[in-house]
């Protein structure tokens, strides 16, 4: 009897695995790109906080533990130097066989259009690609540096070895955005590669709108998915905003193509030639504005299991919204083939957000992994106004627009910035908000509403005169009990611009997250453009890439020196990207009213300053949120004292100003 039931078992076994090799593979469009970078409990870094959902979560640090950072070892151990500002996230891809040896490498990509190949222990440079001249400060806009080379955080290709990255680069006198796929070994480009960007769309009247590199800026992180690389596109300083519009393009992996489909996110035809998109010069052919930018402060183009894509838009101009023609101040859910719109959510304020420039699309749409309870399938975005929303991104269930805001949501403080994901110990998931000047961590259940209950908050940071809200990552080894860290760099601060690199226990002390570490990590002297810089932790290192310098953190041996922020790294103040004339009368102050072509601005001293800005804004009206904005302006001073200005600059807050001058 048991030799028979062997037998069938036998039978039977073969059976099953014959029937299941036949059986078809459900397809996992996303899967492929960028989501399989964690091997041997080591980890590779090949995009955009950490995977395509933009979690920020490194899940296989076992040796950077709250524990080992209240060691006293953890500090700065190598600065490499690099030719430019860094705007975007540094990767790193294990085992590289670089010059007939293997290296742990780290790449980092700069404003120079550069792309460097670093020594992830050493620090030493193997290899160094220049991708073309950069622009210098395209349209006048000054809320970056010198130059606009790379500034969108690329994505690799671990299967095919390949970097691809958008440089900005001019083609003779004319900017162009190329798409470039690169050998991780030699940083030699592949076959087919780079391509130009190009591509059209239809607008509301039936009329074809041509992309135009010139006033588009490539500023949020790539995606891989579905075997496409996929592009966002934005403006310069809201400048030439009768042009610039949003953009979502994308392009075959292997070979380069552009996809069939290419999804302009304003469509509108007709809108105010007097609203002030952005209080702003030059003024020369600015109106009407449309936008609808995708940007959000340089956080990556997000996708589910599915492949389906999210983002969120920036302002348009006031009154020409719409959910078919211009999705404007939305988390916008797009087909993997670009050719559709699947659904959208936008706040139910979407007209005074566009009246105050107070863009839903200063912030990334993170995706979150599927929750337990009655509504898995979530997504989290904030913008300036500082609300967390939390929207169901099934199809159908997003929120649309009404009157009311069908998403819940919770405030986290003005947001130019995005945020993270992470499970402790218990299972349960957390997301970490960093608005305002502080991270605070919130846990997620579905089964409540808001899905969001704050569990605790980290010690507020020093304060910045740039815009509210700063990057986090988070580590820990798996869901372990007392291994998982939050990572944060703050905007820059004090006489130098420094910033600093903050760490704090994501296990809550009470309501408190205890800071476990802090020190300096580089410096932003371009102050006008906030540093939105992201650390990278990665293999019990911390990577920190910001003004000309990749600065990498870690454990010391017991008796080696902590390196120390050297003021002789510091840049002269020459080689700052400078946006105010020479000489002239020069000040910077607050703007506490407006009055047609007539402003008044509050200086430092508390003296009300009356400025005619006719010359350089043709209409100043009290609808477009002024008020209370900084600004810099120049001119001349006329026998009543009025200035006549020449130049206008919006400015970040007072503890960054520049001196006045009075002639």
């Amino acid at each position: 009897m048991r030799s028979v039931l062997n037998r069938n078992y036998q039978i039977l076994t073969a059976v099953f695995f014959a029937f299941a090799a036949l059986a078809p593979v459900a397809p996992s469009l996303a899967r492929d790109d960028g989501d399989d970078h964690h091997r041997d409990g080591k980890t590779d870094v090949t995009t955009y906080h950490y995977d395509s959902m933009r979690t920020g979560w490194n899940r296989t640090e076992s040796t950077l533990t709250p524990h080992a950072l209240r060691s006293g070892r953890f500090g700065l151990l190598k600065v490499v130097r690099l030719d430019e500002q860094v705007d975007a996230q540094p990767l790193l891809v294990r085992d590289v066989r670089i010059e007939g040896r293997h290296h742990n490498v780290v790449y980092v990509v700069t404003e120079n259009n550069s792309v460097y190949a670093i020594d992830a222990q050493s620090g030493q440079h193997l290899k160094k690609v220049n991708l073309g001249t950069a622009v210098p400060r395209p349209l006048s806009c000054e809320n970056g540096g010198a130059t606009v080379g790379i500034d969108g955080t690329p994505t690799i290709d671990l299967h095919e070895r390949t970097l691809y990255v958008v440089a900005y680069v001019l083609e003779g006198s004319t900017p162009i955005h190329q798409l470039h796929a690169l050998d991780l070994e030699t940083l030699n480009d592949r076959p087919g590669s780079p391509v130009t960007v190009a591509a059209s769309g239809v607008l509301q009247d039936g009329t074809s709108y041509s992309f135009d590199s010139s006033v588009q800026r490539q500023r949020a992180a790539l995606l891989q998915a579905n075997g496409n690389i996929y592009v966002g596109f934005g403006s310069y300083c809201d400048f030439k905003a009768s042009q610039s519009r949003g953009w979502v393009l994308g392009w075959k992996k292997t070979t380069l193509a552009p996809l069939a489909h290419a999804e302009l996110l304003d469509k509108a035809t007709t809108a105010s030639a007097t609203f002030d998109c952005y209080h702003h010069a030059p003024w020369t052919s600015n109106h009407p504005c449309f936008l609808s930018s995708v940007w959000m402060s340089g956080y990556g183009l997000a996708s589910d299991k599915r492949g389906h894509l999210f983002f969120t838009t920036g302002n348009t101009a006031l009154g020409i919204y719409d959910s078919t023609k211009n999705l404007a101040e939305s988390v916008v859910k797009l087909s993997p083939d670009l050719s559709k719109v699947l659904d959208f959510f936008t706040p139910a304020d979407e007209n005074s957000l566009d009246a105050g420039d107070t863009d839903f699309g200063s912030g990334g749409t993170l995706v979150l992994p599927d929750q337990p309870g009655p509504v898995p399938h979530l997504a989290v975005a904030a913008g300036k106004e500082g609300n967390l929303f939390i929207v169901d991104r099934d199809t159908g269930h997003m929120g649309g627009f009404s009157a009311v805001n069908v998403p819940k949501a919770v405030s986290i403080g003005g947001c130019w910035c995005g945020p993270s994901y992470f499970k402790g110990s218990d299972h349960v998931g957390r997301v970490v908000s960093s608005g305002g000047l502080q991270v605070e961590q919130w846990t997620v259940n579905t089964s409540q509403s808001p899905a969001l209950s704050l569990e605790a908050s980290a010690p507020a940071m020093d304060a910045s005169g740039q815009d509210p809200g700063f990057f986090t990552a988070v580590s820990s080894d798996e869901e372990r009990k007392n291994t998982a860290v939050i990572w944060s760099v703050d905007r820059p601060v004090g006489a130098h611009h420094q910033v600093r690199l903050y760490a704090y226990d994501a296990t809550p002390a009470g309501s408190s997250l205890p800071q476990l570490w802090s020190g300096e990590a580089g410096t932003w002297p371009n102050t006008n453009g906030n540093a939105n810089i992201v650390p990278v932790v990665a293999n019990g290192r911390v990577y920190v890439a910001s003004y000309k310098r990749l600065r990498i953190f870690g454990l010391r041996e017991k008796h080696e020196p902590e390196l120390q922020f050297a003021g002789e790294e510091l840049e002269p103040a020459s080689e700052r990207a400078q946006f105010t004339p020479p000489t002239g009368p020069l000040y910077w102050g607050t703007i506490r009213a407006v009055d047609g072509s007539r402003i008044t601005l509050e200086l430092r001293t508390g003296r009300m300053l009356a400025v005619n800005v006719a010359k350089v804004v043709p209409q100043a009206t009290s609808d477009f949120g002024a008020i209370g904005r900084a600004l810099a302006v120049s001119g001349s001073l006329d026998s009543d004292g009025m200035l006549v200005a020449s130049g206008i600059w919006r400015a970040k807050g007072a503890s960054l100003w520049g001196e006045d001058r009075e002639q």
